[in-house]
């Protein structure tokens, strides 16, 4: 399904006076409104392909019917979600869920939608139906060489088809630990993994980069090999100047300082990008910014005060998706507030005052450091973000849209009612 860009100029005229009047009022306190706005149409996140179907649990999974089951389709409704949008530019690949057929022809698709291809993912947490090992007790760390190798060529595939696709990154995500005190060797098994990963980080190319992902727990649950921001960070120095360590926002222990975590990462040029989501409990995969909406403005903060510092490119120089999982709601509705979330954290990000604020703490004035940061936060940015997506040629109200045009009813009726996702 493709949505005519003629219906979302009829939407936005419709609702134009009202857009109109909260958009002068919000805008009159933004000094540097130009570039507010500018760096809120550059701004991309990316959508991850199996984030497209209904998740699930250990427990179970209920489809809602009209899945995309081919890659063509999965990229369909990235770019449904982009003409709604216009912030969600790029689709991310899993392999070997997402191994094209045809390269050319899925890169003209993608470019018909306006998409680019972010970071591709390879996949050692599963065991696949024709490969020759099993994953059972790890795969890069394995104390079996055979089932290193093939987790190494398993990644250097994966490089192979984001070059064709033109993609620039790998993500890396290992489920790779232990479940029993006294099962592993630590040393032995982050050596192994270390060893894994420069032959994987040899096989990219110059221009690339290779992001490592950490995670506390799950699926083991006593160690896991790359546990935690400072075991990536030791990784990805290891490794060399094309490894960078990944954030993803549910991977950590709970109460974890995030923001923290991201200044210094960026602080040291080791940041790569980030998986967003929320949680409550640990790694919940939630809808982006509906648990904990000031955690994450927070670590906007810091992102867009580490990035200035350093004189980077907001939208180019770090990798943003989305990384989350869907088992009670419509994954597109999902994807879209969760994209909105992440526009308005940045938004609000951008209209901190950081003289006011550098000058309150370099007095110790903590009563006005608090008030600077949550006096940005509590700024209605919403009509910002939709007069960003209206200049880009979006809706004004994508999910508003969205639910008026009956997108999941049509893509049922495209597709069936007892379509799955692939790859899930």
């Amino acid at each position: 399904m493709q949505i005519e860009k003629y219906k979302i100029d009829e939407f936005n005229h419709h609702l134009s006076k009202e857009h109109s009047s909260r958009y002068e009022f919000a805008a009159a306190s933004v000094s540097n409104l130009d570039d507010v706005l500018q760096k809120l149409v550059d701004f991309q996140i990316a959508i991850p392909s199996w984030a497209l179907g209904t998740g699930g649990t250990r427990f179970g999974r209920f489809s809602g019917g009209g899945e995309p089951g081919t890659l063509e389709e999965k990229i369909e409704d990235v770019g449904l979600l982009h003409s709604l949008n216009r912030s969600s530019g790029a689709i991310s690949l899993h392999i070997p869920w997402d191994i094209p057929q045809n390269y050319q022809a899925i890169k003209s698709l993608a470019a018909q939608h306006g998409l680019k291809f972010d970071a591709v993912n390879s996949n050692t947490f599963q065991d696949q139906p024709d490969q020759q090992y099993s994953y059972k007790f790890g795969s890069m760390q394995h104390v079996d060489k055979a089932v290193r190798r093939q987790a190494v060529e398993h990644n250097i595939e994966v490089i192979r088809h984001g070059i064709e696709l033109g993609s620039e990154s790998l993500t890396v995500w290992l489920s790779d630990g232990s479940c029993f005190p006294g099962q592993l060797n630590f040393r032995k098994a982050f050596q192994n993994t270390l060893e894994s990963l420069e032959e994987v980080y040899a096989a990219m190319p110059d221009n690339w980069k290779m992001y490592v992902e950490y995670k506390a727990f799950e699926p083991n649950f006593y160690s896991t090999t790359i546990g935690d921001w400072g075991q990536s960070l030791l990784m990805a120095n290891k490794l060399g100047p094309k490894a960078y360590t990944l954030v993803d926002l549910g991977h950590h222990l709970p109460n974890a300082n995030i923001e923290q975590i991201v200044a210094l990462l960026l602080m040291e040029g080791k940041l790569g990008g980030f998986h967003f989501n929320d949680s409550k409990y640990s790694d919940d995969d939630l809808t982006t910014g509906s648990i904990k909406p000031y955690q994450l403005f927070l670590i906007f903060n810091e992102l867009v005060a580490g990035m200035d510092a350093r004189g980077m490119n907001h939208a180019k120089d770090l990798g943003w998706m989305i990384d989350a999982a869907h088992n009670v709601k419509d994954p597109l509705e999902d994807l879209l507030q969760s994209v909105e979330a992440i526009m308005l954290a940045y938004a609000q990000a951008l209209l901190v005052d950081r003289t006011a604020l550098a000058e309150a703490q370099q007095v110790n004035d903590v009563v006005r450091c608090q008030e600077i940061l949550q006096d940005a936060f509590r700024t209605d940015v919403r009509p910002l973000v939709a007069e960003a997506q209206l200049r880009a040629g979006g809706a004004v109200r994508p999910l508003q849209l969205y639910r008026q045009l009956k997108v999941r009813e049509n893509l049922i009726r495209e597709r069936g009612l007892k379509t799955v996702a692939s790859g899930l």
